[in-house]
């Protein structure tokens, strides 16, 4: 590899002399001995690794992401599928890193994790760029592990959001979390899907501890979802919310076909472009998943509380892609009532709200449910009637529209809709029928709806998502309509 190409690469601007540690500890593999013959390929190919990896502690039962090849022949609902690189400011990607047989076999003697070997071949690392090439406007958002800038290309003019990766609780290199949203972000090239430019980096100096500071660089949407819902001004029709709908599952339909789960579903993290094309975005909490894994387990501390699904909050810690479904269906419901359904401010309220709206949880609505960890140790109202469809009536005529959203918000997550069989719902088939876009809407609005909410307002705090430790979302300021929303959900 010449210096040339080199410092294309992915370098860390380290002074010189700064001490650079071991990779191994961040590899998902038990052995550290076997690790350094790993480490050794690395370096020989990537250098720059030693500083772009953290130290992590190794996890057994840890798998790579698999790269999700997407056959057009498939696509029933128009969906991209194109993962080709381009050259002008797209991504581009290293040939894969090889073993050789011989050191596949000293691995193999001392236990080595075969997948790891498949991870490192497969994970392609981006080119990294300056992001002195972009001029920050303003602020727009706080994402899962970073803050959100809109920006502009300095040579072409293009407006960009770069995506701030918060570096305070990594003691040297690039965050793991983020190298997983960036290689499924790779995977996740769709219409629907937020578009991943490239990374950049700005210049390591003594204001960052002696550290570069990194950016993941997407196309830039004009609105997201919240922001639009919470500006009365702005009329959705029926054709509208069709057309949002269609493009959320196509987007849930490519996210889970490539066997990754995206774990924060909210109405801020729905994007709206001034095409009228809606993306799927903040990618920060998913990861990739095994269907049939008996031993893969998640951590249930995911998905923004308003939003979460009643079997995290009993500790369910093998759950599927119906997680995301619970989601679609809260914001399904919400481009209605134009807040969020179920807003309560502990995990123990906000399975109360699901339980007075849903029915109660129990065996007769739930087959498995005593297996949940907390199920015991949940209060969980009984003789509750499921009343979802009443209570929507107040604010939807459709009753298809209220049919597909009580198949989402089912209690059983064995029996919520898939992405796949929502899109084929008899909801889309009837008239008034969805169209390409809703560029339409986009351009009665005419101020982008980041910069609507940029300095606080109604919805400024109740799209960040809650885990371990962090405080739920403040309940956003109400209407009349809100306030009666709020009597009876």
């Amino acid at each position: 590899m010449t210096s040339v190409n080199m410092k294309k690469h992915l370098l860390i601007c380290y002074p010189k002399g700064r001490k650079r540690r071991s990779i191994t500890a961040a590899l998902p593999m038990r052995d550290q001995a076997a690790a350094k013959l790993i480490r050794r390929h690395l370096l020989a190919e990537f250098p720059a690794l030693t500083a772009m990896i953290p130290n992590a502690p190794s996890h057994s039962h840890s798998n790579p992401p698999s790269s999700h090849h997407h056959n057009p022949h498939h696509n029933r609902h128009g969906h991209s599928s194109s993962s080709s690189s381009q050259m002008n400011g797209q991504i581009q990607q290293h040939p894969p890193s090889q073993i050789s047989p011989e050191e596949m076999a000293e691995m193999d003697k001392q236990k080595v994790n075969p997948a790891l070997i498949k991870y490192i071949e497969e994970f392609k690392f981006p080119y990294i760029t300056d992001v002195s090439n972009y001029e920050k406007l303003i602020k727009i958002g706080q994402g899962t592990f970073g803050e959100v800038f809109k920006a502009r290309c300095k040579k072409s003019g293009r407006m960009v959001a770069l995506k701030k990766i918060l570096m305070e609780n990594e003691k040297e290199g690039f965050p793991i979390t983020a190298l997983r949203e960036v290689k499924m972000l790779q995977q996740l090239k769709h219409e629907n899907i937020t578009d991943l430019i490239e990374v950049c980096s700005s210049k390591a100096s003594a204001h960052n501890r002696d550290r570069s500071t990194f950016y993941l660089v997407f196309a830039f949407c004009e609105h997201d979802l919240a922001g639009l819902l919470s500006n009365s001004k702005i009329k959705i029709s029926l054709v509208h919310i069709k057309t949002m709908m269609k493009h959320l599952f196509n987007g849930l339909w490519k996210i889970h076909r490539s066997k990754i789960l995206h774990r924060d579903m909210k109405a801020a993290n729905v994007l709206l472009s001034r095409d009228g094309i809606l993306k799927l975005a903040d990618f920060g909490l998913a990861r990739p998943f095994y269907m049939g894994h008996p031993r893969q387990l998640y951590t249930n501390r995911v998905v923004t509380l308003w939003y979460r699904p009643p079997e995290l909050l009993l500790g369910d810690r093998q759950y599927t892609t119906s997680i995301d479904m619970w989601g679609a269906g809260c914001i399904m419901a919400e481009l209605w009532t134009r807040s969020p359904i179920m807003q309560g401010d502990t995990e123990q309220k906000q399975l109360t709200m699901i339980c007075n709206l849903c029915g109660s949880i129990d065996k007769d609505s739930w087959d498995r449910v005593s297996e949940l960890p907390l199920f015991d140790r949940m209060e969980l109202p009984q003789g509750q009637p499921r009343i979802l469809p009443q209570r929507m009536r107040a604010y939807i005529k459709d009753e298809l529209a209220i049919c597909l959203i009580d198949e989402l918000l089912a209690l059983d997550p064995s029996k919520r809709l898939e992405a796949e069989k929502a899109l084929d719902h008899t909801f889309f088939y009837t008239a008034p029928y969805s169209k390409d876009d809703f560029k339409d809407l986009m351009d009665t609005v005419k101020t982008s709806q980041f910069e609507y909410t940029a300095g606080g307002g109604a919805h400024a705090n109740r799209g960040r998502a809650v885990g371990a430790g962090q405080r739920v979302p403040q309940r956003p300021q109400l209407s009349q309509t809100g306030q009666f929303h709020d009597m009876i959900f």
